[in-house]
């Protein structure tokens, strides 16, 4: 196991800044995953720490040591890619065995560790079979094992389940985090898919533009998210954002939108707002709302349905509040067709509030997040 640290690292394809002066430290046995969209940097960082890419500018060390011009090989380090790589000539235990074998590793050691991470993986029994034989799931499987055998220091992860089927994924994710748990290996992890951030992360990083946005524990991410860009990411379905400014009332604040009538009174947990704001983005959590019976100012929402989508015992209702769409989830019930009215009762304790812009700032008192400029 071996702790990564990453100091002030940039990355140039030409005029283009892929990775714009990241930092990051990884401690020793950590499973940190790396999320954001497309052309965000995070592959490129993984590459990067692979030796894979060259690095443009800063220093990345594992275990103290810095490996900037380490070959990739002496970096004692594992990646798992998105396509396998497995040698379609050779068996699953060939294919598992190889990077030992070019090692110089005793046959009886060769042996001893594939049947370790065979057992596993659970894939004793396949050890015989050549890749074209195996499935999706056994395929990853065999990646694993091969990654496994050679008890490196670190597990670099390269969007490894993208080419599975949906349940499979869910499964193969799961035995994804019981492995890591059981060697308690360094592990950095990357992928798009912000469900797979949640679910195998002890810390998510979520980047955009090259940047590091916020990095700190799913719960941290989801609920204090320190921008607009990081609220709308992570969560599914995605945060509501409904402009508006929050004006004076006595004692407390209430949020107003003109053009989608939303009035909500500000609770107690938003009771350190110090001022009316004229320009402001409400952000509300899809999970946050609830069908309510009759309208409570200040509490609810009115909004007419546009589409209901059955997910078994939630449902998500596509709403129109004035000119704003709003997506809630909510408990299924019967009856709520498109065209109907209803108010959403809103947790109030859950509202977040963020400056304008697509990357604005949090505005909540007591959000505490890494952000690099």
């Amino acid at each position: 196991m071996a702790t990564v640290t990453l100091s002030n690292v940039r990355k140039s394809y030409g005029s283009v800044e892929a990775v714009r002066g990241i930092s990051l430290d990884i401690a020793d046995g950590e499973f940190v995953v790396l999320v954001g969209p497309s052309g965000c940097g995070k592959s490129t960082t993984l590459r990067m720490i692979a030796g894979l890419e060259e690095i443009t500018q800063g220093t990345i060390t594992i275990d103290d040591r810095v490996v900037n011009s380490i070959h990739p090989k002496d970096r004692d380090i594992a990646m798992v890619f998105q396509n396998y790589a497995l040698y379609p000539h050779m068996s699953v235990q060939q294919n598992m065995a190889f990077a030992l074998k070019l090692r110089k590793t005793p046959r009886a050691e060769i042996d001893r560790r594939v049947n370790i991470a065979a057992a596993l993986l659970g894939i004793e029994s396949l050890l015989k079979r050549k890749p074209r034989q195996l499935s999706g799931g056994q395929r990853q499987r065999v990646a694993l094992g091969r990654a496994i055998v050679r008890e490196p220091k670190a597990f670099l992860f390269d969007e490894p389940l993208s080419n599975l089927d949906a349940k499979l994924r869910v499964t193969t994710r799961a035995e994804l985090k019981a492995l890591h748990q059981r060697l308690g290996t360094t592990t950095i992890y990357v992928t798009h898919d912000q469900e797979e951030a949640m679910t195998l992360g002890d810390r998510i990083v979520v980047m955009a533009d090259g940047v590091i946005q916020q990095q700190g524990t799913p719960f941290e991410v989801y609920h204090a998210p320190i921008n607009r860009f990081v609220a709308s990411f992570i969560g599914t379905p995605p945060m509501n954002f409904v402009e508006g400014r929050l004006a004076g009332d006595g004692q407390r604040l209430r949020f107003v939108a003109a053009d989608s009538g939303v009035e909500l009174l500000l609770d107690d947990a938003h009771a350190a707002q110090p001022a009316p704001i004229e320009r402001v983005v409400l952000g509300l959590r899809p999970q946050a709302m609830a069908l309510a019976p009759n309208p409570d100012p200040g509490k609810t929402i009115a909004a007419e349905v546009v589409v209901v989508e059955l997910l078994g015992d939630q449902m998500d209702l596509v709403c129109t509040a004035g000119s704003t769409t709003i997506v809630a989830r909510v408990r299924a019930e019967p009856g709520i067709a498109p065209g109907q009215r209803i108010n959403l009762a809103v947790e109030r304790d859950r509202l977040c509030f963020f400056e304008p812009g697509p990357f604005g700032a949090s505005l909540l008192a007591g959000v505490r997040a890494t952000v690099e400029a």
